[in-house]
């Protein structure tokens, strides 16, 4: 019997479906297939950098960073909110009883 092993994802399966950023904000867009249909998930994080001029990621924001943290969550809801409209109208039939097509 020939041996099987699992398949490591690779980088190519585990890239973001978007990213925004303001300033120095980011919100990146993962897309995550379920059981029971796709689910989206938002991760946020601020670039800064050190004393020495690296940069670095943190998920600590300042009383500065708020609202372009908020703006950042916003267009990602806003992003999501148009992919799944987009879904679910490509699986809607119309009047002929075909799906509709871009």
């Amino acid at each position: 019997m020939p041996k099987t092993t699992a398949k490591a994802p690779s980088a190519a399966d585990n890239r973001p479906v978007h990213e925004i950023r303001h300033r120095n904000i980011k919100a990146t867009i993962w897309k995550n297939d379920t059981a029971k249909g796709p689910m989206f998930n938002v991760t946020v994080s601020r670039s800064y950098r050190n004393d020495l001029g690296e940069w670095h990621d943190s998920s600590s924001f300042g009383f500065s960073d708020l609202m372009n943290l908020a703006k950042a969550l916003y267009d990602a809801h806003s992003a999501i909110a148009n992919v799944i409209a987009r879904e679910r109208a490509a699986k809607t039939p119309d009047k002929s009883g075909l799906a509709k097509h871009d």
